[in-house]
């Protein structure tokens, strides 16, 4: 995507949603690079309680990088990214 500065304050403040419908926050800011004039990544402010703020904690200002989004229009679309399964295992109990 070519950024002009039009392109820059319509995208940010978007609502962020990924594939699957889950809302992950708001656009803040994003990462352009200057030579190509092209976006190479997105900050995205979480909301507490979103899905992508469930993955990170309550960090804010994630930034996602640019080949993850899927569309832009009225919303920005991401992919649907789950936890590894390391970060879904249970912790394991050891008997003494």
């Amino acid at each position: 995507m070519a950024v002009t500065q039009k392109n820059y304050s319509e995208l940010v403040k978007k609502d962020v949603f990924t594939a699957k419908g889950m809302f992950c926050g708001k656009v803040s800011d994003i990462d352009l690079d200057m030579e190509k004039f092209r976006i190479k990544s997105m900050v995205i402010d979480t909301d507490k309680g979103s899905f992508l703020s469930g993955l990170v904690g309550d960090k804010r200002g994630v930034v996602v990088p640019f080949q993850m989004v899927q569309a832009i229009g009225d919303v920005v679309i991401i992919k649907h990214v789950t936890p590894t399964s390391a970060e879904e295992a249970e912790p394991i109990k050891r008997s003494v």
